[in-house]
């Protein structure tokens, strides 16, 4: 069994050294440009293009992240050169979650208690006790029912928030509030006090946090975007906290990372700005679930990719 391995980025050693120790069986090569010699699986995070070419013997392209938009880009700018033939498949977890769900509750509790106005009166040297706000009449909206943001819900309404949730399709969550369609949007978002987005990034989800939504939120919001940079629309949201409508926005995701100094979201003081750290993918959790896949697949199993026209 030949594995590519081509990924871009930081611990190559580390995954290599995973990959080596998961599958001992495996023959892994590291991708170099010229390479196009027969794999049977393409380990792939952000690589140059050509990894992704198409080679003899290939069974299944892994996607080694949670976010995919970078790699189908390729895939539907370069149709003819990348194996679309094939499954591509995802990482579903892989410790993410988890990772997910701190965040998110970090921030519901930080908010419905009160602290981010308690670290601007400390600044200012106010002493001044402010009364939390109810749990319980504190909807939260989670945009995205999957594999990360089904978790994250659950774990708001185990905490005592009034939990809706929205996705492209209907689904069934057993005691929340689900919404599904472009056309249930606005009600989704409905008196909701915060928002969390853990939506995929499709032509359909672009800018999706906007204007419509947050007018449709009760006064002195908060938005959390934990998914794609694409998701917000940069100026609505300014306009929406520089009027009040919303009281504070917590980014993760930027449409340009690094977010550049220049950038207004720096200087914004109802902005909180991270680097993109909610969720990090995790070597020993990653590895794992993809040799378990591959190991399946070589037995005869059937792989499940993306879905390529719906982006996930």
């Amino acid at each position: 069994m030949d594995i590519l391995f081509a990924m871009n980025g930081a611990n190559t050693r580390d995954w290599l050294d995973g990959l080596h120790s998961a599958l001992p069986e495996a023959r892994i090569r590291t991708w170099e440009r010229g390479d196009n010699a027969a794999a049977d699986y393409v380990l792939y995070w952000k690589a140059d293009a050509a990894a992704l070419s198409r080679r003899d013997g290939l069974k299944a392209i892994f996607n080694m992240g949670a976010g995919v938009d970078a790699l189908l880009r390729i895939v539907h700018e370069n149709p003819d050169a990348v194996a679309t033939d094939i499954p591509i498949v995802r990482l579903e977890d892989a410790g993410m979650a988890q990772q997910m769900v701190e965040y998110a509750v970090y921030c519901a509790l930080r908010f419905a208690r009160r602290f981010d106005e308690y670290e601007s009166l400390s600044r200012q040297r106010i002493w001044k006790p402010l009364d939390a706000y109810s749990i319980d009449d504190f909807p939260i909206g989670v945009l995205g029912a999957g594999k990360l943001g089904l978790p994250v819900a659950q774990a708001l309404a185990n905490l005592g928030f009034p939990v809706r949730v929205y996705s492209r399709s209907a689904k069934a969550v057993e005691g929340m509030i689900a919404y599904a369609g472009q056309e249930r949007l606005e009600a989704f978002a409905s008196g909701a006090r915060m928002l969390v987005n853990l939506l995929p990034n499709t032509p359909e989800t672009e800018g999706i946090l906007n204007r419509r939504l947050f007018d449709a939120m009760a006064d002195d919001g908060y938005v959390v975007n934990l998914a794609r940079g694409s998701h917000i629309d940069d100026a609505d949201l300014i306009a929406a906290l520089d009027s009040g409508k919303l009281a504070r926005a917590v980014l993760d995701v930027f449409r340009n990372e690094p977010l550049a100094e220049a950038h207004p979201f720096w200087l914004h003081d109802r902005i909180d700005v991270t680097p993109h750290i909610s969720a990090r993918t995790l070597i020993p959790e990653s590895v794992a679930q993809v040799a378990d896949k591959i190991r399946r697949s070589e037995q005869g199993e059937k792989l499940f990719g993306l879905d390529l026209q719906r982006g996930y």
